[in-house]
C-alpha cells in the first residue's frame, strides 16, 4: 500500500499559543513588532554594507549575508504565525508545514555555519593579522558563503523527505506554532525510530561540531588577545568577539537545548519558548549587538537611516 492510500491527513493544526482573544491581539502586536525590526535592522544592516566603500571587506560582507540569512530565517515562520494568532482555525496544509520544516532546518543550518566562518574571520584578523588580507581574500569570502548556503540546505534534506513519505492519518494536531521534527514524528501512524535517530543525529552533529570549533577558535583569540601589550587593541579586540559571543551564546544555547539535550521533562510550553528565543528573539537582537559597538558600522547605519547613500571616491 502507497503513500497516497494511507495517508488522510491534508492539512495541519498548529495550536500556537492557545489563550482568550485578548492576549493573542497581545502577542500579535509584540510579534508583529519584533518582525518589522527584524525586517528593518537586518535590511539597515545590507544596505550599510553595500553603500559604505569602507565595509567592503570580508567580515562586513559576512555580516550582510548573515543578515540576508536572517531575513529569512524569521520569514519562513513568522508570517504563519501572524496569521495563526488572529485565526480561528490555525491550518497549515501539509506541503505548506513540510515546506517550512525544511527551510526552517536548512536556514538554522546555514546559520551555525555563517556563525563558523565569521569566526574563522576573526580568528585570522586577529591571530594573523599581517596574513589576513592574503588569506581571507574576496574570492575565499565568496567560496565560504556559497559552501556555507550549500551545505545548510543540503544537511537536512533527505531526513526532512523521508519525514514528509511516512504515513499520516490522524490526528493532525501539532502543539506548537511552527512545524518541528519531534511534533510531526509524533503524528506519524507508523513508528519510525530510525529516521527519528538519524534526524537526531545529524542535528546534534551539526551543533556539536560547528560550536566545538566557534570556542575553539575564540580560544584561540582570547589567548592572542591576552598577549596585545595596547590597552586600545585589547579593548577593540574583546569588543568585537565579545558581541559575537553573545550571539552564539543565544543561539546555541536555545537550540543546544532542543536538538542536543534530552527534551521529554520539559513541558510543551517550555518548548514553545524556548524556540521562539532562537527563532524569533535572537534574529532581532543580531543587528544591534552587531552594530552598537562598532564605529564604522554605526556611521555608516547613521547615513542609511537619513537617507544619505555614501558614493565611493574617485
Amino acid at each position: 500500500m502507497n503513500k497516497s492510500e494511507i495517508s488522510t491527513v491534508t492539512q495541519f493544526v498548529l495550536l500556537g499559543f492557545p489563550g482568550p482573544w485578548k492576549i493573542q491581539i497581545m502577542l500579535f502586536s509584540m510579534i508583529l513588532s519584533v518582525y518589522i525590526l527584524t525586517l528593518t535592522g537586518n535590511t539597515a544592516v545590507i544596505c550599510a554594507v553595500r553603500w559604505d566603500h569602507r565595509l567592503h571587506t570580508p567580515m562586513y560582507v559576512l555580516l550582510a549575508n548573515f543578515s540576508f540569512l536572517e531575513i529569512w530565517y524569521v520569514t519562513c515562520t513568522i508570517p504563519n504565525m501572524l496569521v495563526n494568532l488572529l485565526s480561528k482555525t490555525k491550518t497549515i496544509s501539509f506541503s505548506g508545514c513540510f515546506a517550512q520544516f525544511y527551510f526552517f532546518f536548512s536556514l538554522g543550518t546555514t546559520e551555525c555555519f555563517f556563525l563558523c566562518v565569521m569566526a574563522y574571520d576573526r580568528y585570522l584578523a586577529i591571530c594573523h593579522p599581517l596574513h589576513y588580507p592574503s588569506i581571507m581574500t574576496g574570492h575565499l569570502c565568496v567560496i565560504l558563503v556559497l559552501l556555507c548556503w550549500l551545505i545548510g540546505f543540503l544537511g537536512h534534506g533527505i531526513t526532512i523527505f523521508f519525514i514528509s513519505q511516512l504515513p499520516f492519518c490522524g490526528p493532525n494536531v501539532i502543539d506548537h506554532f511552527l512545524c518541528d521534527v519531534d511534533p510531526l514524528i509524533a503524528l506519524s501512524c507508523a513508528p519510525a525510530p530510525i529516521i527519528e535517530h538519524v534526524s537526531h543525529s545529524v542535528s546534534s552533529l551539526i551543533i556539536i561540531l560547528t560550536i566545538l570549533y566557534i570556542l575553539g577558535s575564540y580560544a584561540l583569540v582570547l589567548r592572542a588577545v591576552l598577549q596585545v601589550p595596547s590597552s586600545a587593541g585589547r579593548q577593540k579586540a574583546f569588543s568585537t568577539c565579545g558581541s559575537h559571543l553573545v550571539v552564539v551564546s543565544l543561539f546555541y544555547g536555545t537550540i543546544m537545548v532542543m536538538y542536543v539535550s534530552p527534551t521529554s521533562g520539559n513541558s510543551v510550553a517550555m518548548h514553545k519558548v524556548i524556540t521562539l528565543i532562537y527563532s524569533v528573539v535572537t534574529p532581532v537582537l543580531n543587528p544591534l549587538i552587531y552594530s552598537l559597538r562598532n564605529r564604522d558600522m554605526k556611521f555608516a547605519l547613521r547615513q542609511v537611516i537619513c537617507g544619505m547613500k555614501i558614493l565611493k571616491p574617485s
